[in-house]
Formats: C-alpha cells, sequence, structure tokens
C-alpha cells in the first residue's frame, strides 16, 4: 500500500503523518498527472479507504471507519481547498507553532487522547468518512506545526502543477516538487522569455536608447 495520490506526482513523501495531508492535496487534478479523485463518489471512497489505511498502518493505530455518504463528498472537497490556501502562504509567513486559542475559529473537528501501556499519547481521530479525514487533518497539521515540519510540505511552484511536495533540502529552499519535470519547464519558460525580450530588443534599437 501507498499514498496512490502523491505518488502520480513522484514527489517526495511528508514524513509520518504529515503524509496525510500531504495525500489529500494531491487528489486534485493535474492534466499529465491524473484526474481529480474527488470528482465522483467512488474514487472518494477509494482514495478515503486506501489513505486512512496507509495513514493507520504508519501511525501503528487500528483503521477507521472510511465509509463516505455522498453528501460528503462536497466537505471532502472544501477540506482540501482549505489546506491548499493554508500551503499557498509563503512557509516563513506560516504560524511555526500554536499557541493559545485561535482568534477567530473557521473549522472544527474532534479528537480524543489515547494512552498505552508504555505511557505514550496519541491523538485519535473522531468520526466516520469526512468528518474523520478532517479530524485526522487538523491534528496531524497542529503536530507538524509542533514538530517545526510544516513549514517544509510546499506547493509545487509551477502552476501547471501545484502538487504537494515535501521539501527535505538542508536550507529548505525547494520550490518545485521534481526538478527534472516542473523545474525544467519552469527554466525553459524562462529561457524563452529572455529570447523574446532579446529579439524584441534587437528588432527596435531605438527602444533601448
Amino acid at each position: 500500500m501507498s499514498w496512490m495520490a502523491t505518488a502520480r506526482f513522484e514527489a517526495r513523501t511528508a514524513p509520518d503523518g504529515l503524509a496525510l495531508v500531504q495525500e489529500l492535496v494531491n487528489t486534485h487534478a493535474v492534466e499529465r498527472d491524473g484526474a481529480d479523485l474527488l470528482a465522483g463518489h467512488a474514487t472518494a471512497q477509494q482514495w478515503l479507504q486506501d489513505a486512512s489505511r496507509q495513514w493507520a498502518e504508519d501511525r501503528g493505530l487500528e483503521p477507521a471507519d472510511p465509509t463516505l455518504p455522498e453528501t460528503d463528498l462536497q466537505v471532502l472537497r472544501d477540506l482540501r481547498a482549505s489546506v491548499q490556501e493554508m500551503l499557498a502562504i509563503p512557509p516563513d509567513q506560516r504560524p511555526a507553532d500554536s499557541v493559545g486559542a485561535p482568534s477567530a475559529v473557521t473549522q472544527r473537528a474532534e479528537v480524543y487522547l489515547a494512552t498505552d501501556e508504555s505511557g505514550r499519547v496519541a491523538m485519535i481521530p473522531a468520526g466516520t468518512g469526512a468528518g474523520w479525514l478532517a479530524s485526522a487533518i487538523w491534528s496531524e497539521i497542529l503536530l507538524a506545526q509542533r514538530t517545526g515540519t510544516w513549514s517544509r510540505l510546499k506547493l509545487c511552484r509551477e502552476p501547471g502543477c501545484l502538487s504537494a511536495f515535501y521539501d527535505a533540502s538542508r536550507n529548505g529552499s525547494g520550490v518545485w516538487h521534481n526538478v527534472r519535470s516542473c523545474g525544467n519547464i519552469a527554466n525553459l519558460r524562462a529561457s524563452r522569455s529572455r529570447k523574446k525580450t532579446h529579439a524584441t530588443a534587437d528588432n527596435n534599437p531605438q527602444a533601448e536608447s
């Protein structure tokens, strides 16, 4: 089993449960990499089932009930849009940690705390379907903000891609999910733009005077 949406982009996978947040964003449609996995109920149900199982396996927990009523389909899309908006904020402008209560609550989700015989404490998402996913997503973002990994989850700078990728570079300067694909596209576009500018200048020498 793997993170099927993220695998389509060949993007570096985020560590631990943050991969679920990345996976949700990467369900969006990109012409060269695949259709929107949340476009229809059947594909959304299959994606949620696979993603919840992968998350549970990675976290060492029991799988959740992935049953998704058709009425919850838009809830999934809205949740994805909310996370996309958060990732569109430059990493150095995002809150690095949660301090106190938010000034204005825009999303709510329920979790419960559980401990094991070793005294370890875990946040367990509550609910089923879209409700469970929202709980898991916000829990993982909270943990990522506390560990500092949240700033490493980014959207690819290529406008035609915008896939979520984990920037593992030493200085956190990565901007493309894949340098060979989106990086080359951006470099080719920039090269063509420079050539066009030079050609225009050569054809209009008076413009430089």
